[in-house]
């Protein structure tokens, strides 16, 4: 049977083999054409409309061009190769609507993980099937899909799910390409070939003089975070859809997936539907922000604050759920506008990627070509001045009000925060 093509705007043509072309085929896998990638990114930048399932094809062409690059130096075997390709492809089969906006409703009643779901998928669909008919284990695939196989070798975590994991570079192409932006140009290419093993430590390997490649990715990825991810319109919508989803939660229970065959009815579209038709009034609020997300009526940003972990006063804020409700009471009383128009939103994110094991990019582990064969040795990130300058966490403390009460909110929290530091003793009403 030949190998089917799949034409990417960015990797070029995608091959992808028999097993491959199956499991696309499944309903569980054709979800993904209807679940965007960035969740609120189009409201900002207007052709960020690309979707889980082209980000999952990237995923597993760059897999892909790794395990055949492992093939060549006798590190992999070819049956290797598809496992890492099939679990590249299904690493976010477990995706609800709205990718992370979903998670963070689900996380926060459930404590489920969009990992969690993925692992559900392949064990509990008839993608399980299609796997075990071509002799692969739905287990193994379910941990590699997530970075946490115990097969060997070892290392084939790390380019799914590591610090340099082939998710972390299709994003960062696919989405500045999307949105138009500049600061995902890698040199890709460089760092791919680049690639080798540490037998030693069964850990991946850059060769040393790529590591400006991997400086250039890191950093691409820390400014798509300010840029992009954290952007203040893009939250603003995500915000919203956020809320919306809870609320709406509270009345259809879409958040009780005892039924893996119930995330498989869910996308972006199906679940405004589910939303939007219903004449049950206790989603009447609900309803009000999901329209107002669709017409572009977004609430708006009065304060904005880079947050610092050394800053203990502003990042009881960031950390804490109880004083972000005081903070929002306070604005309320003071503003004598309704709680439900205020909305505090601390994004935060690692600025250098973590891996499924570790807490941060502990070391970078190179090798140098010599005349007696490899020389292997790990860099600790501090000894990198690119990593060690932006190491650390992307944290933003932001204040959004409904447009109505835009002003008023405005002015209160100005008073508040101000030029003091001291903001927390003016929260009392």
């Amino acid at each position: 049977m030949e190998l089917l093509e799949i034409k990417d705007p960015v990797h070029g043509y995608i091959k992808l083999t028999e097993l491959e072309q199956n499991i696309i085929d499944t309903n569980e896998f054709q979800r993904l054409r209807r679940i965007r990638q960035l969740s609120g990114a189009h409201f900002a930048y207007p052709t960020a409309m690309h979707t889980r399932f082209c980000h999952s094809l990237g995923v597993l062409h760059l897999a892909g061009y790794i395990g055949d690059l492992f093939i060549s130096k006798k590190i992999l075997l070819k049956d290797d190769v598809q496992k890492i390709r099939v679990a590249a492809l299904l690493h976010d089969v477990g995706h609800g609507p709205f990718s992370h906006l979903f998670e963070e409703v689900i996380y926060s009643k459930r404590n489920i993980t969009h990992e969690d779901l993925t692992k559900r998928v392949i064990k509990e669909t008839i993608i399980r099937d299609i796997l075990e008919n071509y002799g692969i284990s739905s287990q193994n695939i379910s941990d590699l899909s997530i970075g946490q196989s115990k097969m060997d070798p070892a290392f084939m975590n790390e380019i799914i799910g590591g610090g340099l994991s082939v998710d972390i570079m299709d994003y960062i192409l696919r989405d500045a390409y999307f949105t138009g932006v500049e600061y995902g140009k890698i040199d890709i290419n460089r760092l791919l070939n680049s690639f080798d093993v540490c037998e030693k430590d069964d850990r991946l390997a850059l060769d040393h003089a790529a590591i400006y490649s991997l400086e250039s990715m890191m950093f691409s990825r820390y400014e798509m975070f300010k840029a992009v991810y954290f952007h203040k319109t893009v939250r603003a919508a995500e915000i919203m859809l956020v809320h919306a989803l809870s609320l709406a939660d509270e009345v259809l229970n879409f958040s009780d997936l005892k039924k893996i065959s119930d995330l498989v009815n869910l996308d972006d579209e199906s679940i405004i539907y589910k939303i939007l038709s219903s004449n049950d009034p206790k989603l009447k609020d609900s309803q009000s922000l999901i329209q107002n997300v669709l017409n572009r009526k977004l609430i708006k940003c009065v304060y904005e604050k880079v947050v610092h972990r050394k800053d203990p006063l502003v990042y009881q804020i960031l950390t804490q759920k109880d004083v972000r409700d005081t903070l929002i009471h306070s604005i309320s009383s003071k503003a004598n506008v309704p709680e439900r128009s205020i909305y505090v939103d601390v994004p935060t994110a690692p600025s250098l990627p973590v891996s499924s094991k570790r807490e941060s990019l502990v070391d970078i582990c190179v090798f140098t070509r010599t005349n007696k064969g490899k020389n292997f040795w790990t860099i600790p990130f501090q000894e990198n001045v690119v990593l060690n300058a932006i190491h650390g966490y992307v944290d933003l403390l932001r204040i959004y009000a409904t447009a109505e009460y835009r002003k008023k909110v405005e002015a209160v929290v100005d008073k508040i925060f101000g030029t003091s530091h001291d903001f927390i003793s003016k929260l009392s009403v």
